[in-house]
């Protein structure tokens, strides 16, 4: 046996192992002891969670590929995967009331998550073209069961089967780029794919770009971003609202890690071209969000397009192609993660008859009625929204921050404008709740787990402000550790323009010619 599949050898994917046991034995925990054992499943779940945190923390990190250059255990993935674990236990915590309040009880909720743990721990661990798409199945498949759980309701059935047909359009995208990738490099692996498609020139170095633009628009599909945004209000609204918060938690969070490895990974030599790409990705979510949500009354699609806006307000540190940018989104991602929790652990506690209210003016007296829910919801708007002292205020301080820096004035002006647009319905369920009376009375389902997120969450809004660096550094050192040879991507565009270009301008300098501002 080749001594790479030795026990000790693997070492460096124990985590994924012990995952992929922890879904055999919760699989035969629920076949022998039936849906009931479902609390149980979850418990242990967020104990094997814990351990696999462990594990990582014991991981050894290498930027050396391993498995036969299929995947990588780097600073990098192993972060990841800690704030992965985070958001998985946090989904299972909101998650166990519901399912026994509503009947919904279903031994597989449990072990699907799991599922689709393994598919994203394996998509930021990825170093090869085929380990990246098999992991993306992995969690899609994992995700569409998870869109169509509640059977009886029609909303959810229909929210599957479009996840599915649109999720099998945007995997069609990946292969087809990942095969036009294959075809002018002859590589999947990513070192090798990048070392061939930085001497590309002329014909190929085009077609190249044309794969590379076809897997950026699968991965855009995965995060939700305008114009491959359609399917996420109707899945927001028709999935079980664990199963929506659970998206909004971790998925799109996974798909942005899977997308810093491919840009600073197999196309760091097309810099020049997914810069434009990132950026019209950036300008045209935060602008749809920002007019589309505004006219939403459904809450869980509000939550969808709240969602694609802040992807949008991400998208943007990318686009400056520095390291603090790049830092910047993963630090906005992670604020936005704790936040989206928290909002989440609220609308699960507002029931009428056992079911969780839907529409924003279900909420109206929830001031009188339920005051200290009332006042967590106000405050996760008030930090969606931006406004200081609270903990999104931060988040996209340091994206704006980074974007001006680089000079790019005309996207900050987007990005700010389609930040006060957006401010306004969040504003507007603070409003409801503070000002409307209520038509019919609800009742609150409390919770201890979920009582422990909601109080969580809004202690982080609240008192962030107090030790506002305290996860830049962590966020730094992450995205550092992925950055080819040590160089920011700004340097890449350079060389490369100067080759490939010749005297045309780049993307900052259009930014800036475009939007002059006098010194």
């Amino acid at each position: 046996m080749d001594s790479i599949y030795t026990f000790s050898a693997l070492q460096p994917i124990w985590p994924e192992l012990f995952m992929a046991f922890m879904v055999l034995g919760l699989l035969l925990i629920g076949v022998f002891k039936g849906h009931q054992s479902t609390r149980l499943l979850t418990f242990l779940a967020i104990g094997g969670l814990l351990f696999v945190a462990f594990l990582l923390l014991q991981t050894p990190t290498s930027k050396e590929p391993l498995l036969h250059g299929k995947i990588v255990i780097d600073l990098f993935a192993v972060n990841m995967k800690l704030i992965f674990i985070t958001a998985l236990i946090a989904s299972y915590l909101l998650s166990i009331k519901y399912l026994y309040d509503t009947g919904f009880v279903k031994f597989e909720y449990p072990v699907l998550i799991m599922m689709a743990g393994i598919g994203m721990f394996f998509m930021v661990s990825s170093h090869h073209m085929l380990a990246t798409y098999m992991a993306l199945e992995l969690q899609a498949f994992s995700l569409y069961i998870l869109a169509a759980f509640n059977r009886d309701s029609l909303k959810s059935a229909e929210a599957g089967i479009k996840y599915f047909i649109l999720g099998a359009v945007s995997s069609g995208f990946i292969l087809f780029g990942v095969s036009l990738l294959y075809g002018f490099t002859g590589h999947l692996n990513y070192s090798e794919m990048a070392d061939v498609v930085s001497g590309l020139t002329g014909p190929e170095r085009t077609g190249a770009v044309f794969g590379m633009m076809f897997v950026l628009s699968g991965v855009a599909f995965k995060i939700a971003a305008v114009p491959f945004h359609m399917w996420i209000p109707d899945v927001y609204e028709g999935a079980p609202i664990p199963v929506t918060a659970f998206f909004a938690l971790v998925s799109k969070l996974a798909a942005i890690a899977l997308l810093f490895r491919l840009l600073l990974g197999p196309f760091e030599t097309l810099v020049a071209d997914w810069q434009i790409a990132i950026a019209f990705l950036s300008v045209m979510s935060m602008t749809w969000a920002a007019f589309a949500g505004l006219v939403q009354n459904n809450l869980k699609r509000l939550m969808a397009y709240s969602s694609i806006g802040n992807i949008g307000y991400a998208l943007l540190g990318i686009v400056t192609l520095t390291s603090q940018g790049f830092s910047a989104t993963l630090f906005y991602l992670i604020l936005y993660m704790v936040m989206t929790a928290g909002v989440f652990g609220v609308l699960l506690c507002m029931q009428r008859d056992g079911v969780v209210l839907r529409h924003l003016e279900d909420l109206a007296g929830m001031s009188k009625n339920h005051p200290v829910l009332a006042y967590a919801m106000a405050i996760l708007m008030f930090s969606m929204s931006a406004l200081p002292p609270f903990s999104g205020f931060f988040g996209k301080l340091v994206i704006f921050q980074e974007v001006i820096a680089q000079e790019l004035y005309m996207l900050a002006v987007i990005g700010v404008v389609s930040s006060v647009i957006a401010t306004y319905y969040y504003l507007r369920v603070v409003k409801v709740m503070f000002f409307d009376e209520p038509d019919m009375p609800y009742t609150g389902g409390f919770g201890p787990f979920r009582s422990f997120v909601i109080t969580a969450s809004v202690l982080f809004a609240v008192f962030y402000i107090l030790f506002p660096d305290s996860l830049m550094p962590f966020t730094q050192r992450t995205v550092n550790d992925l950055l080819p040879h040590g160089v920011e991507p700004i340097e890449l565009i350079k060389s490369s323009i100067e080759a490939e270009q010749g005297s045309l301008p780049s993307f900052q300098e259009l930014m800036k010619n475009a939007f002059p501002v006098e010194r």
